[in-house]
């Protein structure tokens, strides 16, 4: 399960990253589990997970949805190997230090013909951290 906080309460969320979207990396509220801010404050920090990936590539979509995939696969490996009582819980705090994809083209020569070229990063890297109710 992964958590992330909403003014007063830390409840469960699920990924949503999409490359479209004006906020790549997003999530969605399930409402399987709901649980205080003050009484998350107790739970036990049993680990951190950071996620800066990069990727690059001639359509800029492509690319960043590439570089979006590689972080899905790689939270939902972390969560299938969570044991039992253990979540995931999102660091990161929204208009603070929020991950974002961030891209630089630059024009490059293939054979005889100019091409853009897509570089995509997360910044800063999303942080994850691997929480146990104490």
């Amino acid at each position: 399960m992964i958590l992330k906080r909403y003014g007063t309460s830390v409840l469960s969320v699920e990924l949503n990253f999409d490359s479209k979207a004006l906020n790549e990396i997003g999530f969605r509220r399930n409402h399987d589990f709901s649980v205080p801010t003050e009484e998350f404050q107790g739970w036990q920090k049993l680990s951190e997970h950071s996620f800066a990936p990069t990727a690059e590539g001639f359509v800029q979509d492509e690319t960043e949805q590439a570089m979006l995939n590689e972080m899905i696969e790689a939270i939902e490996g972390l969560v299938a190997g969570l044991g039992q009582g253990e979540s995931l819980y999102v660091q990161n705090e929204q208009g603070i230090d929020y991950p974002k994809t961030r891209h630089v083209q630059k024009t490059i020569v293939v054979g005889h013909e100019n091409k853009l070229q897509f570089f995509a990063r997360v910044e800063p890297p999303l942080r994850l951290g691997m929480y146990r109710k104490a």
